[in-house]
């Protein structure tokens, strides 16, 4: 089979397409031929060596988290499931044909698998990081580069538990952030006043790592109120940096739930070839990305 990997840390340059041997299902996995692959950040920072802790691994290596695709083997013990299922969820070395999921769920009638691919990781996140940062119904949540996949999830999820959610991205994004229930502004200089103009906040999230986390806590009054997903260096001004999932079957479940109530819908803006898989983690880097990136199989 094909399979993206790298065999050093690195650029996108690293990234290689290349024959492997195919994954096969262990006890409580299934393995799926692979029709899209989620693009996250976090493949690009693993393929860089920057978060080794979270995720360690050998080189070499394949390349990402999250896909969709068809059910053709299912390990020992698991149950629900068949050969032919077409199912969505998170494994490792999805950049391929074949992958191994560890934790998945069937796709929501109407959902085609270049969407599904989007959602596993992206909603995890986003629902740890709600949680983690405490913010309630009635109260407002400020989130820095708010337009991505993350952004667009908390968004939608904070929208339907009553609470205020002020975003901020580029100046192309701001009516897709109105659209998906938040109060929008522009990042750049002089965005803590408009902020502060928008009224009080109770938490914060940083999403893009842009270096805000000073301005962050100032808003919020307290580095306990502030979580980052993107800047390593947060935990120096007592912001905690999330960077290990909690549970992706819970998370699968509650997304499926709430696209099936049309609470939540994260759109692909761009999807790449499998031989192209470095041009979407270039792309992916870059930022100001509205909603998804996906790759192709």
């Amino acid at each position: 089979m094909k399979r993206v990997s790298f065999a050093e840390f690195g650029g996108p340059e690293v990234l290689r397409l290349m024959d492997a041997e195919e994954p096969h299902a262990g006890p409580g996995q299934v393995r799926i031929a692979v029709r899209a692959a989620g693009v996250n950040p976090v493949d690009w920072r693993i393929r860089e060596g920057q978060i080794l802790k979270a995720h360690p691994i050998e080189l070499p290596a394949g390349v990402g988290l999250d896909a969709s695709g068809v059910v053709d083997e299912v390990g020992e013990g698991v149950a629900g499931i068949e050969v032919g299922d077409h199912v969505f969820g998170e494994g490792e070395s999805t950049y391929a044909e074949f992958a191994v999921l560890s934790a998945w769920a069937r796709m929501p009638e109407g959902l085609t698998f270049e969407e599904a691919a989007g959602y596993p990781s992206v909603v995890e996140t986003a629902l740890r990081v709600i949680r983690e940062v405490g913010v309630r119904s009635g109260q407002t949540l400020l989130v820095s580069g708010a337009s991505g996949g993350v952004g667009s999830a908390v968004l939608q999820i904070a929208r339907e538990r009553g609470i205020t959610v002020i975003g901020t991205a580029g100046a192309a994004n701001q009516e897709y952030l109105r659209g998906l229930g938040a109060v929008a502004t522009t990042y750049g200089e002089g965005w803590v006043e408009r902020v502060r103009r928008l009224g009080p906040v109770d938490a914060a999230l940083d999403l893009a790592g842009s270096g805000v986390i000073r301005e962050l806590v100032e808003l919020t009054g307290d580095p306990g109120k502030v979580v980052s997903i993107a800047d390593l260096g947060a935990p120096e001004l007592g912001v905690r940096f999330s960077g290990t999932a909690g549970s992706v079957p819970d998370a699968l479940a509650e997304a499926v739930g709430l696209i099936s109530r049309g609470k939540l819908h994260i759109p692909v803006e761009k999807s790449y070839p499998l031989a192209e898989a470095a041009a979407a983690h270039i792309d992916s880097q870059a930022g100001h990305t509205r909603g998804r990136r996906v790759v192709l199989i």
